[in-house]
């Protein structure tokens, strides 16, 4: 019969109730004998519940699986402190006092307060006697007077506190003396399961270790205390009894060496079994293994679409979709057995009406073949193939657009193939990244994923209402240059390009001649128009899906800029974009293939002309720094408003420098061939920018690290080159060098100490956001909106009285705002 249950407690578990959990004294430090059989009262005793097939409990009588386990005791010859507890022991011995009597005073000056030592009373105030401090000497010795206060003493002491004063120093659900162990559980041997080894051999769980540690010390102090043996050995021995049941508890303590395997390993101890990245949580419970999955490297793929992935042939014969047998669809699976499990497509399994499971063999295609009949509850898993549904995702999973459905598409090799265009929302690279592939195993979990997680129903992000798929790269450089105002393709060439990116369109516009503006205009849906960058140099203008005026760049067609991609999903919905994307990226790619695109050191050349001009701005600019420094030593500069007269001289310093940086790059940007690849790429927004052609071209300028010039080094100056004191520009981190005419060793080494912290920072900062991103997303994870548009917690309370405030979904937005427009295209 089931029972509801009202509630959970986590607490500690007093003497008592752990002597009426426990069937059994377990005090034998032997865990099988002879015959390989558990020790009666040994840590593997069958009362405390099997693991062995055909084997009984002796307490409930149930076999494997029926048995949940049961818990024993060890009864301690000497009591321990719960090492989990010594702050809380510390904090009742430090702020009680036993007098005479026997009666327990609070030694608080405020009970409201933090319990801490300044907040302690020095004398006691009904006899005035003077209190002495407790320290804690970690992880588990109290020492009062300079003398160990034994875990037995401080047993009597807290058995003399009232509950009313425990309840005020923290204690709840439990008594103070509960904190000093005399007896420990021991836990059913269903948890910590024994295992046999190839040889023959048993090997034990690491708790079950600790307990034999545990029982065989006890075993020895008993003994011990028993011939009334010398007090040293006694202690001893105690110490060492307090180490054992301690490290049973956590092995992972500061100031106490791990206990170990014989081969070195570190046990793991209860507490690790529970807590971290590999604990029960979250390795076994929050997320496992799965079946029906496949993880390994990805590799860009321009020539499928972007919901689509390329399977490895290898993986789609072992991943199976299971397809009930109908009428429908008997001929085609019964193709499948036929090629069994060898052969693509085939089929590995067939279920029958039963439910029993067989493994489909040349030997019984046939027999199977035979047997099989539609409707009658017969099932084939077949391989996976083409246009099946599958969830594809990338860790670390940080939105949901970090799991999306594709389409399958099966390929030869071993890598999963992903269009380049999606890979910003995975924010994956092809530089080794591996993803992970599942496999969804009934119709219902298909048409959720079809419904919810298509690719192109995730193209405009949850955060911001704006693309996060878009076209990039090389797709981005081809288009950019196939819309210039002077580009213009033969007919015939035209024609051609279409073909090969698998387009057929007999309507191109009349003449010899097309223009690639007129050929990506096929593509755009005749009532479309809009304006990107209105009134600036670089305006698009598209008419009635005509692309009149300007080039198409990254604020046009890329991810988290899109604007033609925005507008089609809010015209025309996720399917035409999808289309949009895997058509004219083609086009592009095509095109500029053809055209031809590579880089080389001439591409980043500058005319001398322009060298000598950036020489004297570099030239103007230290000069105008030496000024500024000489200013501050002749005590002439003013500190800036809330700035110390050293702030203001740096802030000055870096702003000329860095004002100097952006001279150089319009000197770069005006001389530049606007025809070499660095420019296309940089002024497109395909890769890179006008500030990395500077660094390369003209002039590496400031580095900084902690957002200042660099100051450390050597004591008072940053290099043994410098003179003590010196802050001109060079000595501080200024590098007058481009990347091209190359870096002096001084130079180098101030660029170094930039990059080396750039990329410590952003490693520590990786993990310290991904842990808060774990913290906050666990915090909110219960929350939901209703259909009221209320956000409730898990126990129906009101959050929000409106989703975000204002009760828009960004994903269904045009980046923030209402979209009015209702399409039925």
């Amino acid at each position: 019969m089931s029972k509801k249950i009202n509630k959970i407690e986590f607490g500690i578990v007093s003497t008592e109730k752990l002597d009426n959990m426990a069937v059994k004294e377990i005090d034998k430090a032997e865990v099988y004998d002879a015959d390989g059989y558990p020790v009666e009262n040994g840590v593997m005793d069958p009362a405390l519940g099997v693991i062995d097939p055909g084997m009984r409990c002796q307490t409930c009588g149930g076999k494997i699986r029926e048995c949940k386990g049961h818990f024993g005791m060890i009864t301690l010859s000497r009591p321990v402190v719960h090492v989990l507890y010594a702050k809380k022991i510390r904090n009742l011995l430090r702020f009680t006092n036993i007098n005479e009597n026997g009666e327990c005073t609070l030694l608080l000056k405020d009970e409201d307060k933090a319990l801490r030592k300044s907040n302690m009373m020095k004398q006691d105030p009904e006899t005035g006697e003077e209190i002495s401090d407790v320290k804690l000497n970690k992880p588990y010795t109290f020492v009062e007077d300079g003398e160990e206060i034994k875990p037995q003493e401080i047993k009597e002491r807290f058995k003399q506190i009232p509950d009313e004063i425990a309840a005020k120093l923290g204690v709840e659900g439990c008594r103070p003396e509960d904190l000093i162990l005399e007896k420990i559980p021991v836990p059913p041997v269903t948890i910590r399961p024994s295992i046999t080894l190839e040889t023959g051999e048993r090997s034990e769980d690491d708790i079950t270790h600790k307990l034999v540690d545990v029982i065989r010390i006890n075993k020895r102090l008993q003994n011990n205390i028993e011939i009334e043996a010398p007090d040293f050995i006694i202690n001893d021995l105690h110490e060492l009894l307090q180490y054992h049941v301690s490290t049973l508890f956590y092995n992972d303590m500061n100031s106490v060496p791990p206990a170990r395997h014989r081969s070195g390993r570190s046990l793991k101890s209860l507490i690790e079994r529970v807590q971290g990245k590999q604990g029960r949580f979250r390795e076994n419970l929050i997320g496992k293994r799965v079946n029906f999955s496949a993880r390994t490297v990805i590799s860009p793929d321009p020539n499928i679409g972007i919901n689509e992935v390329g399977v490895p042939k290898l993986v789609a014969e072992k991943l199976t979709i299971p397809e009930k047998v109908t009428e429908r669809n008997y001929d085609r699976l019964m193709k499948h057995i036929e090629n069994g499990p060898d052969q693509h497509p085939g089929a590995n399994y067939v279920f029958q009406p039963n439910g029993s499971r067989r493994r489909i063999t040349e030997e019984n295609q046939e027999e199977l073949i035979e047997s099989i009949e539609p409707g009658e509850g017969w099932t084939v898993e077949r391989h996976l193939q083409d246009n099946d549904t599958v969830l594809f995702n990338r860790q670390p999973s940080l939105h949901r657009m970090s799991i999306m459905a594709h389409k399958v598409k099966v390929l030869p090799y071993r890598t999963f193939r992903l269009n380049l265009n999606v890979c910003a929302p995975y924010n994956a690279d092809f530089d080794g990244d591996e993803m992970n592939l599942h496999v969804p195993q009934s119709e219902e979990a298909r048409a959720e994923a079809e419904e919810l997680m298509k690719v192109q129903e995730h193209v405009k992000s949850p955060k911001m209402g704006g693309p996060i798929i878009g076209m990039l790269q090389d797709y981005v450089s081809g288009l950019y240059l196939l819309t210039q105002d002077d580009r213009e393709l033969d007919r015939e060439k035209a024609f051609n390009l279409l073909a090969e990116a698998g387009e057929h369109f007999s309507d191109l516009p009349e003449g010899d001649k097309v223009s690639g503006r007129e050929l990506v205009s096929l593509f755009i849906p005749d009532d479309i128009s809009l304006t990107i960058n209105e009134g600036e140099d670089d305006e698009v203008v598209i008419e009635n899906g005509k692309l009149v005026k300007g080039v198409l760049d990254e604020d046009a067609l890329g991810d988290y800029g899109g604007e033609i991609i925005q507008q089609l999903s809010i015209e025309y919905g996720s399917d035409k974009v999808a289309e949009f994307l895997n058509r004219v990226s083609r086009v592009g790619a095509i095109f500029l293939t053809k055209r031809g695109f590579s880089i080389g050191l001439d591409d980043l050349e500058v005319p001398e002309e322009a060298t000598d001009q950036i020489t004297e701005v570099i030239e103007e600019s230290v000069d105008s720094t030496e000024d500024l420094l000489k200013e501050y030593e002749e005590g002439k500069m003013e500190a800036m408003t809330g700035k110390t007269l050293e702030e203001t001289r740096e802030i000055r310093i870096t702003k000329e420098l860095n004002e100097a940086f952006t001279e150089i790059g319009e000197i770069i940007a005006e001389y530049f061939d606007e025809d070499s690849s660095a420019y296309v790429m940089a002024d497109s927004g395909a890769r890179g920018s006008m500030q990395n052609v500077t660094t390369m071209a003209g002039m590496l300028g400031q580095n900084s690290v902690r957002a200042t010039r660099i100051e450390r080094g050597y004591k008072n100056r940053t290099l043994s080159h410098y003179k003590p004191g010196e802050m001109s520009p060079e000595s501080r981190g200024f590098v007058s060098s481009s990347i091209l005419e190359g870096l002096d060793p001084r130079e180098m080494f101030f660029h170094q100490m930039a990059q080396r912290k750039a990329l410590a920072d952003k490693s520590l900062n990786t993990k310290t956001s991904g842990y808060m991103y774990r913290r906050l997303s666990n915090s909110l994870q219960d929350l939901r909106v209703e259909y009221d548009q209320t956000v409730r917690n898990a126990q129906g309370e009101i959050i929000q009285f409106r989703a975000g405030e204002d009760g828009i979904d960004p994903q269904k937005s045009d980046r923030g705002r209402i979209t009015t427009t209702i399409s039925t295209k």
